[in-house]
């Protein structure tokens, strides 16, 4: 597809607080220490963006609280556009527990307050007919009006011509049921340029079964017109397809890099940022095998390191990382 190819990426839904699991705890019984540290999906994949070069805002609500204050301030350090970002007196800023478990997958429990309070306002007023593409996740889809605010972000940019990425970060916790998922997702990858989810996001949303293979996940998705989609499974390795999802020919396995995994908070949103940022300097062409290598080594990188947006690495971190893996 052609995109314009010089706007603005914007982020919109989740910015929070991430309660982390620490001291090798793999699961909320076993936890004694929790650290504090900014995130969300979409504010990391918009901090992640920027890190890599792309012009990125952010669109969410936040708590008229100190975690809200600290929060934007994180924003501002990382060169984000805030100006979408409200800050609500009614609500409290929305908590997010996240753990590893003993596979080194990352598990997450949110505690919604302000983030659900993102409303059709406040799109309406983000200009989204001017960007080059808009991200979104599931999260924001499961409560209201956050949903319905996402919804009119889709159907604005779908009318614009402005790339839709949808990260499908499916949390089972906040759904009442997979069929609920599924009737407020399903809309969306209707209207998506780029799904992304991984083979955990699969087995919930498309209910797959407890081992479904990458061919099977495509072929759910068939129907749909997304240009590109790219499948991940942690430490496993991605697969990636473009255009014909009905050809399973087309699905190309990349492997993951190995490394030794500190946490993997966040590791799953520098990949999506490093998909986009990508897409966006080939004028939203073909992925290629390069792109997908590029992605890896940004989630790669990620959990090498604490945190979830102080881990995410600069463009020229992932390029130092890739040259000393092929020398």
């Amino acid at each position: 597809m052609t995109m314009r190819g010089d706007g603005q990426v914007l982020a919109i839904g989740e910015l929070l607080i991430d309660l982390i699991a620490s001291g090798g705890a793999t699961s909320l019984i076993d936890v004694e220490m929790l650290a504090v540290r900014p995130g969300g999906a979409p504010a990391n994949v918009a901090v992640a963006l920027v890190r890599q070069g792309i012009d990125a805002g952010l669109c969410a609500v936040v708590g008229h609280d100190p975690f809200g204050a600290r929060l934007i301030g994180v924003l501002d350090e990382n060169g984000v556009d805030r100006n979408r970002v409200r800050q609500d007196p009614t609500a409290d800023t929305t908590l997010a527990l996240a753990w590893k478990d003993e596979r080194g997958d990352g598990h997450f429990r949110l505690l919604r307050q302000a983030d659900v309070q993102l409303n059709v306002d406040d799109i309406n007023a983000a200009g989204i007919e001017k960007l080059d593409a808009i991200v979104i996740g599931s999260v924001s889809l499961s409560h209201q009006p956050s949903r319905t605010a996402i919804e009119r972000a889709v159907r604005i940019a779908f009318e614009q011509g402005v790339a839709v990425c949808f990260d499908v970060n499916i949390r089972p916790t906040i759904w009442s049921s997979r069929e609920a998922a599924w009737a407020v997702c399903e809309p969306v990858l209707r209207a998506s340029t780029l799904v992304k989810l991984s083979m955990d996001d699969a087995k919930f949303l498309l209910g797959l079964g407890s081992d479904p293979t990458p061919e099977e996940v495509i072929a759910s998705l068939r129907t749909y017109d997304a240009d590109f989609v790219v499948i991940t499974d942690g430490a496993r390795g991605a697969w990636f397809a473009n255009g014909d999802l009905g050809d399973h020919s087309s699905l190309v396995f990349v492997p993951a890099f190995e490394i030794e995994a500190i946490e993997p908070t966040g590791a799953g949103d520098a990949f999506t940022a490093a998909i986009i940022a990508r897409l966006m300097a080939s004028g939203w062409d073909e992925l290629t095998e390069a792109d997908i290598r590029f992605a890896s080594a940004a989630g790669a990188l990620t959990t090498t390191r604490e945190g979830a947006i102080d881990s995410l690495p600069t463009g020229a971190e992932i390029q130092e990382f890739l040259a000393a893996r092929s020398s």
